[in-house]
C-alpha cells in the first residue's frame, strides 16, 4: 500500500482538501443556522460534518484503492440555507438529518431506492437543484446592494482567482473575506469589534448532541429532498467521475459507508457525507501521478486534511460569526454559481421537455409551503406529473 505513495497525489490531495473546504465551508454554516442552531451548534454541525468526510475520504479509498473522494453535501447545505426553519426548531431538524441519514443507509442494502432514484428524469432533478440554489446565488447581488464596501474586494477577488483558474475563484474569495473582517475590526464603530474582544477562540466546540424530534412533516419537507438533492446532485455524478477515469465502482458499499457515517454525525447537526465530483476530478487525473493505480493516496491525503480541519471549525465558526449575515450568505452564493448554472443548463437540456423543469425549478426556488411541506418536495411532484404526462401524450 505505501509503495503507491507519491508526491503527487499528496499536493493533489492537500489541494482538493483546500479547494474542498474553503469554497463551501461558508454554506455550510448558513444551512445548520438557517435551521435555527445557536452558534455552539453551528461549529459543533461544521466540525463533525468534517470529521464525517475525513473519515470517509480516508475509508473509502483505503478499501477500494481508488480515489473515492467524499465531502459534505454542499446541495443540502444550500437547501437548508434557503428553506424556512422547522416549527420544533433545531432539534426537529436533526430529526430530518437522521431521516436523511437513514435512508442513504437503506438505500446502500436495497439496491432498488437507489434505481429510483436514478429514474427521475435528469431535468427534473436539476431543476430541483437549480431552484434549490438559486436563493443563495442571489445573495451576492443584494449584498452589493446593502454593504457594498465589504462585499467587493470579495467580488474582485473572486473574479481575478476565476480568471486565472476556475478552482482558485473560492480560495482568492475566502482570503479576501478574511482580510476584510480584519480591517473591519478596526473601524470604531463596527459591530465585529464590539464584539470581538467578548468571545473566546477555543480547538474544539461544545461538542454536545441534539435531541432529535421525529415528525412526518420534517421528513417530507426536510429530509426527502435533502435525501434526492444528495443523491441526485453529489452521489450519482461522483461516480460518474469515477468510472468516467476507468476506475470499477461497486456503489452500494460506497452508499452504505457514508450513509453510516452520516448517521453517526446527524445527532450532533452534522449534514450528510457523500461521493464527491470536483474534489473526485482533481484527484482521479493524471495531476495526481502517472499511475493510476496509486492515485487513491490523493484521497487518503485529503481525507487526513479534513480530520486536520475539523479542529478548525470553532475558530472558523467564530470569525464567521463576527461577519453581517448578508456577507456570509454572499460568500456561500459564490461558491455555488458554478452548480446553479451547470444545473440550468442540464434541466432544460431536452427540447421538447421545457415546462416540467421550468415548474420543478419555480416551486422549488420560491420558498412556499403547502400544508407545512416546503416547496421542494411540491416541486418535485409537480415536475413528475407534468413530464410523464407529456411522455403519454406522445
Amino acid at each position: 500500500m505505501f509503495r503507491d505513495f507519491s508526491v503527487p497525489a499528496l499536493y493533489m490531495g492537500l489541494l482538493a482538501a483546500f479547494v474542498g473546504y474553503s469554497a463551501s465551508f461558508a454554506i455550510v454554516l448558513a444551512g445548520i443556522t438557517a435551521m435555527g442552531a445557536t452558534a455552539a451548534q453551528a461549529a459543533t454541525g461544521l466540525f463533525f460534518a468534517t470529521i464525517g468526510m475525513g473519515i470517509c475520504s480516508i475509508w473509502l479509498p483505503a478499501s477500494t484503492r481508488t480515489p473515492a473522494a467524499v465531502a459534505w453535501s454542499t446541495p443540502g447545505a444550500a437547501f437548508l440555507a434557503a428553506t424556512a426553519a422547522l416549527p420544533g426548531g433545531f432539534g426537529e431538524a436533526v430529526g430530518a438529518l437522521l431521516f436523511c441519514a437513514g435512508l442513504i443507509v437503506l438505500t446502500g442494502f436495497v439496491p432498488g431506492l437507489g434505481r429510483i432514484v436514478a429514474a427521475i428524469p435528469k431535468p427534473i432533478a436539476n431543476g430541483l437543484l437549480a431552484g434549490v440554489l438559486l436563493k443563495l446565488c442571489l445573495a451576492p447581488a443584494l449584498a452589493l446592494g446593502t454593504i457594498p464596501v465589504l462585499i467587493l474586494p470579495v467580488l474582485v477577488a473572486w473574479l481575478i482567482g476565476l480568471s486565472w483558474n476556475k478552482l482558485a475563484a473560492m480560495p482568492f474569495a475566502v482570503m479576501s473575506f478574511v482580510f476584510v473582517l480584519y480591517f473591519s475590526l478596526d473601524m470604531p464603530e463596527s459591530p465585529i469589534q464590539e464584539g470581538f474582544g467578548q468571545r473566546n477562540f477555543a480547538l474544539l466546540p461544545e461538542l454536545t448532541a441534539v435531541a432529535p424530534i421525529f415528525t412526518f412533516q420534517a421528513f417530507i419537507s426536510i429530509a426527502l429532498p435533502l435525501y434526492l438533492v444528495t443523491m441526485a446532485g453529489q452521489n450519482i455524478p461522483g461516480f460518474a467521475v469515477l468510472e468516467l477515469n476507468k476506475y470499477t465502482v461497486d456503489r452500494q458499499p460506497l452508499i452504505r459507508k457514508t450513509g453510516l457515517v452520516s448517521l453517526a454525525i446527524a445527532p450532533f447537526g452534522a449534514i450528510p457525507v457523500n461521493m464527491s465530483a470536483i474534489t473526485a476530478a482533481m484527484m482521479a487525473g493524471e495531476d495526481a501521478g502517472r499511475d493510476p493505480a496509486g492515485r487513491y493516496w490523493a484521497a487518503i491525503t485529503s481525507g487526513v486534511a479534513y480530520v486536520l480541519l475539523a479542529f478548525a471549525a470553532a475558530t472558523v465558526a467564530s470569525l464567521a460569526s463576527f461577519a453581517p449575515a448578508a456577507l456570509i450568505t454572499a460568500v456561500a452564493g459564490l461558491a455555488l454559481i458554478p452548480a446553479l448554472v451547470g444545473s440550468i443548463s442540464a434541466a432544460f437540456s431536452v427540447p421538447g421537455q421545457l415546462e416540467a423543469p421550468a415548474l420543478t425549478f419555480l416551486i422549488a426556488a420560491s420558498g412556499m409551503t403547502l400544508f407545512g411541506v416546503s416547496g421542494a418536495f411540491w416541486g418535485i411532484v409537480a415536475g413528475a406529473i407534468i413530464w410523464f404526462s407529456k411522455s403519454l401524450v406522445r
